[in-house]
């Protein structure tokens, strides 16, 4: 690939890994609503929506694989795939009212970020495991108010939500892009 610099610095397999990056986490929240929506609503497409969802981990898991090897990439693969049950354990105990396995799921869920943020910090010295904690808190508090927004026909703070859960997924794109372009001095 050429190395030709972008308007704003950036080179092209940069901006490639920038752009592979974004799209895996855009699919992670996109799909995690379409999910939310079809548990709420018992929508038909509900094992279809759910493959593609647990389709992501292992897309993360091809992007890092060239990076940080087999055995690290599945081990990403297999705290983000965890990330996502435990997320659909949360949402169907919201569904069905039982508040008891409500807060059991999401100490689960924020055990599992703090898992996640630790993991990331460990395989890059330019990841901050506090960043990532923050930055994956956020996203679990976003996500769990879009669930409710949905589950109780709040559907334009749902949209909103879904709006700032965007955002959010972003600033984790450009992080996770940064620290592997500085770790790997990707040109």
């Amino acid at each position: 690939m050429h190395k030709t610099i972008i308007n704003n610095g950036l080179t092209c397999n940069q901006l490639q890994l920038s752009n592979t990056i974004r799209q895996l986490w855009i699919e992670h929240v996109l799909w995690t609503r379409l999910f939310i929506l079809s548990t709420a609503f018992s929508l038909p497409d509900l094992q279809y929506v759910t493959e593609r969802l647990l389709q992501n981990p292992a897309d993360f898991a091809r992007v890092f694989k060239p990076f940080y090897g087999e055995q690290t990439a599945m081990q990403f693969k297999r705290l983000l795939t965890d990330h996502l049950s435990i997320a659909a354990q949360l949402v169907n105990a919201a569904k069905a009212g039982n508040a008891t396995e409500v807060n059991k799921q999401r100490r689960r869920w924020y055990a599992n970020a703090e898992d996640i943020a630790r993991f990331l910090a460990s395989i890059n010295p330019f990841w901050n495991e506090c960043e990532w904690r923050d930055l994956l808190f956020d996203h679990l508090r976003m996500t769990e108010d879009e669930a409710v927004f949905i589950l109780t026909g709040q559907y334009k703070k749902s949209i909103q939500e879904y709006g700032d859960i965007q955002a959010e997924a972003l600033r984790m794109a450009d992080v996770m892009t940064c620290g592997i372009i500085r770790q790997f001095c990707i040109r």
